[in-house]
């Protein structure tokens, strides 16, 4: 297999001192690792988290990561790069689709979504600090397991009848929800813990502190 493919960038490894193992998701291979050569003072904004790359990839036969080479960028992304909120929020999605979705993992349709969401991030201009929980919703709908209040309500410690407002809104109306950041965190906590017990393993998503400080 050789040819050009379209990736959402999850992070990446430094492997050594010029190449990484660059983590990605992509509609040809799902979640996929790919080893990568990259020169001194190489441009490593490309591998920023949730940026979309145009790179060529190709098996190499004698490791399952695969091979990829010349990362051109697909969408500018200004809307994001240039908001430290915007930012600190792509770091937060980023880690939960690499530490939800498993290597070699293909759902029909994720990377779609993910590539929409990533779109819309960037185009907003206001009113996104309830974006990171509606995204954990969204998400849980495009593993196949979208929550139900009933579904959801074990998982809840606090704000209930917060949560039941965002699982019945629409997208605009659940930008718009007035919550505080710590009614914000109660929703991200119960969301994560129900992705936990669906997914069958302990997500530990470390940038959930940052987002917390950054947005409230």
């Amino acid at each position: 297999m050789r040819g050009a493919c379209e990736l959402i960038i999850l992070g990446y490894t430094r492997f050594g001192e010029n190449r990484l193992v660059v983590h990605t998701l992509s509609r040809e291979f799902g979640r996929r690792s790919f080893l990568t050569r990259v020169g001194k003072g190489a441009g490593m904004a490309l591998f920023l988290p949730l940026n979309v790359v145009e790179a060529t990839v190709a098996d190499n036969p004698k490791s399952t990561l695969g091979n990829a080479s010349g990362f051109s960028s697909r969408y500018p992304l200004n809307g994001i790069r240039n908001n430290l909120y915007k930012n600190t929020i792509t770091l937060f999605m980023s880690e939960v689709l690499f530490r939800t979705v498993k290597e070699g993992a293909t759902e029909e349709g994720l990377y779609d979504w993910c590539l929409r969401s990533i779109l819309t991030l960037d185009s907003l201009e206001e009113n996104f600090a309830n974006f990171p929980v509606r995204f954990l919703v969204e998400l849980c709908g495009a593993l196949g397991f979208r929550p139900s209040f009933e579904d959801v309500a074990p998982f809840i410690e606090e704000e209930a009848a917060a949560m039941r407002r965002m699982l019945d809104a629409g997208f605009a109306e659940a930008m718009l929800l007035p919550l505080t950041g710590a009614g914000r965190n109660a929703l991200a906590d119960s969301l994560i813990r129900y992705l936990e017990f669906h997914t069958e393993s302990a997500l530990h998503v470390h940038s959930l502190k940052v987002l917390r400080e950054t947005l409230g």
